[in-house]
């Protein structure tokens, strides 16, 4: 089975698989993300575009904010 890690936890890798697929998948709806791709900051404009590859490492970070 192909795989990426998400935030460290596996998740099972299809071609074409975009960073939007990943965040449908693992329920991430909060509006204020980081995300990186093998240490690659992805700009939101490219969440449907940006293509993953197998064995990539992702992380999400949801920014906070407050006073």
């Amino acid at each position: 089975m192909n795989t990426i890690l998400v935030n460290g936890d596996p998740l099972e890798w299809k071609d074409g698989m975009t960073v939007r697929d990943v965040l449908t998948l693992k329920r991430f709806t909060f509006p204020m993300l980081v995300i990186t791709v093998n240490d690659n900051i992805i700009d939101r404009k490219r969440y449907d575009t940006a293509l993953i590859p197998n064995d990539a490492s992702v992380k999400v970070v949801h920014l906070m904010s407050g006073g």
